[in-house]
């Protein structure tokens, strides 16, 4: 768990702010995009993009949320010796989680999903592993937020409605 950014979280009130919500759900999963092996989860990532970037509206994000909530509960796993396969099941969770606006639990998959990656089931048992994703996951989040202190009225209107 990412203590720091939970506290952040709450400093920004980040549970009120869907526009910020969705936005950093999907900077956490831009990390993990190379991690995605299905063609339709990254679909999925790209239309919360577009909605991100005021491209596309509820309609578009309802579709994707449920499309990328039943493509990460149906994912094989890792079929390789080195369990790589784990990483992309955490990060197809993440993108599900960030179009749901559970920015906080898809930061938290794709931290699981960046560590497991580099270093395997060991890297994850040792907290200090995540330093430096949960460093960064603070430092975004606290960016996101300035950025959009003030934002425009149609922009908050798009992203707010969709939630």
């Amino acid at each position: 768990m990412n203590t720091a950014l939970n506290a952040l979280a709450l400093q920004l009130r980040l549970a009120e702010r869907a526009p910020l919500r969705l936005a950093f759900g999907h900077a956490c999963v831009e990390r993990v995009r190379h991690l995605l092996e299905d063609a339709d989860v990254l679909r999925c990532l790209d239309v919360l993009g577009d909605v991100v970037a005021g491209r596309a509206g509820s309609a578009e994000l309802a579709a994707a949320c449920g499309a990328a909530a039943r493509l990460a509960s149906r994912h094989p796993g890792s079929k390789s010796i080195d369990g790589c396969g784990h990483a992309a099941v955490s990060a197809s969770y993440a993108v599900a989680k960030a179009l749901e606006g559970q920015a906080l639990q898809a930061a938290s998959y794709a931290a699981y999903a960046t560590v497991y990656a580099q270093g395997g089931a060991a890297a994850v048992a040792e907290r200090e592993s995540f330093a430096p994703e949960f460093g960064w996951q603070c430092e975004r989040l606290a960016a996101l937020a300035a950025q959009r202190a003030m934002p425009t009225a149609s922009s908050s209107a798009a992203i707010s409605s969709s939630m």
